[in-house]
């Protein structure tokens, strides 16, 4: 059986905690308090029933009458007198006797023996008073415990909203460090003035991150390391293939060693991006021309509509190559007609093949994964790798969809989409402020 999960804040949980602490120390300490009230009202009402008592007594042996004074109520042998009070006559001794009722009005017995062997009572019912102040105090500790946990619920609002904005800051700064921002420190995110287990967590995070870091980057010059040495003897293998004779399997030996040249570069190239030290040399250029004609030296069939011009600053050599692995994509993976429409700083590449896999949809180009139960597998998975790292060089913006069924016979299709800045980064990584020149 499937278990309800219920979601709730820091702050909630801190506060129902802290409102139900409160609330059982303030039941707590009113059953306390009114029991000790009520046993000290009624101990009061002994000895002041006991003194009356007294008092009529010395009266009664003083009037030397069979009868004690009415003033007091007092009476000799009374027949309704408890039991208990009874036996404690037989001892000689006098006592007090209270019998409590569901309304809180107690009567207040008190009786002393006689020298001639009777016994004088005196029965009170203290009802107004004591009723009274009893009422006034559990209607103040009922205050008073609604108070505290009032109080205690809004302390527990107060801490607990403070310890959830500092743990959404921490998994604010950390959802950055995972979408590959990794100069962001989540304790610097965090910050305040009290420390708390919550920094604790922070330099955990922060410590994870240096660490996958500095593994990323041993990763990389490794792979560097191995591409660069792989350069010289598979240009050398290229120009030995050069001096084979002419036939089918040169042409196959050429062709494998040429796959293989480019591959070394390719992965050459992903290695320096992700250094992430390359940096944008800006050009101004009218994009919708720019487009037109590389992608004309590129493929004359291709069709490039420019819906709106637009001069940006850009690299150009960079943008050449993110058209080439755009269009060298929609080529092999794709259909024609391949389409390359450009709107603004708005490049999109669209083909009619059965479009992009859904796990490049879901987590963006990988190296290595040509999706080849989705597409027709070819290549090794780099070009759209090399084309999202040259657009973070650019600052721009590459997204991957699908186009669906139009109909009219249109099957959809893969389309690339890049966003080029406003301004983009220069060669020192900084942002120039640029001046709209013109355009057409």
């Amino acid at each position: 059986m499937r278990r309800l999960a219920l979601r709730t804040g820091v702050r909630w949980k801190i506060s129902i905690a802290i409102a139900a602490v409160g609330a059982l120390i303030a039941l707590a300490l009113s059953l306390v308090v009114h029991n000790a009230a009520r046993v000290s009202m009624l101990e009061n009402a002994r000895e002041v029933q006991l003194e009356r008592l007294l008092f009529a007594q010395r009266l009664y042996e003083a009037t030397n009458t069979k009868k004690p004074s009415p003033k007091f109520g007092a009476k000799i042998n009374d027949p309704s007198l408890p039991a208990s009070l009874r036996s404690r006559m037989q001892d000689d001794r006098r006592a007090t006797h209270v019998d409590e009722y569901d309304d809180g009005v107690p009567d207040v017995w008190a009786a002393v023996p006689l020298a001639n062997g009777d016994v004088l009572s005196l029965h009170t019912r203290f009802a107004d008073r004591s009723a009274t102040v009893m009422g006034d105090l559990d209607r103040a500790l009922i205050i008073g415990s609604v108070s505290v946990v009032f109080g205690g619920c809004a302390l527990g609002v107060l801490i607990g909203g403070q310890l959830s904005r500092r743990l959404r800051k921490a998994a604010a700064a950390a959802g950055k460090v995972a979408q590959g921002n990794t100069e962001v420190r989540v304790r610097e995110a965090v910050g305040g003035v009290v420390r708390d287990e919550t920094d604790e967590l922070a330099r955990a995070v922060d410590a994870l991150t240096d660490a996958l870091n500095e593994r990323i980057e041993a990763e990389r010059r490794v792979t560097a390391d191995i591409a660069h040495e792989l350069r010289t003897p598979v240009t050398g293998l290229l120009t030995a293939a050069e001096l084979l004779p002419p036939g089918r399997p040169t042409e196959l030996v050429r062709d494998r060693a040429q796959a293989m040249r480019t591959l070394v570069e390719d992965v050459l190239e992903v290695a320096t991006l992700d250094g992430a030290s390359e940096r944008a040399e800006l050009q101004e250029l009218q994009l919708g021309e720019f487009v037109s004609r590389r992608v004309r030296l590129l493929d004359p069939e291709i069709t490039v509509r420019v819906v709106h011009e637009s001069w940006v600053s850009t690299d150009p050599r960079r943008l050449e190559r993110i058209l080439g692995n755009l269009l060298g994509n929609a080529a092999k993976h794709g259909a024609a007609p391949v389409e390359v429409t450009v709107e603004g700083r708005v490049v999109r590449v669209r083909d009619h093949g059965p479009g992009f896999p859904e796990a490049l949809l879901r987590e963006g180009p990988s190296r290595f994964r040509t999706g080849s139960s989705d597409r027709s597998g070819r290549g090794h998975g780099l070009g759209l790798t090399i084309a999202a790292g040259q657009a973070r060089v650019l600052g721009a913006r590459l997204t991957f969809r699908n186009a669906g069924p139009a109909g009219g016979g249109d099957t959809g299709g893969a389309v690339a989409v890049l966003w080029l800045p406003e301004h983009a980064p220069t060669n020192t990584g900084s942002f120039p402020v640029l001046r709209q020149t013109g355009s057409a």
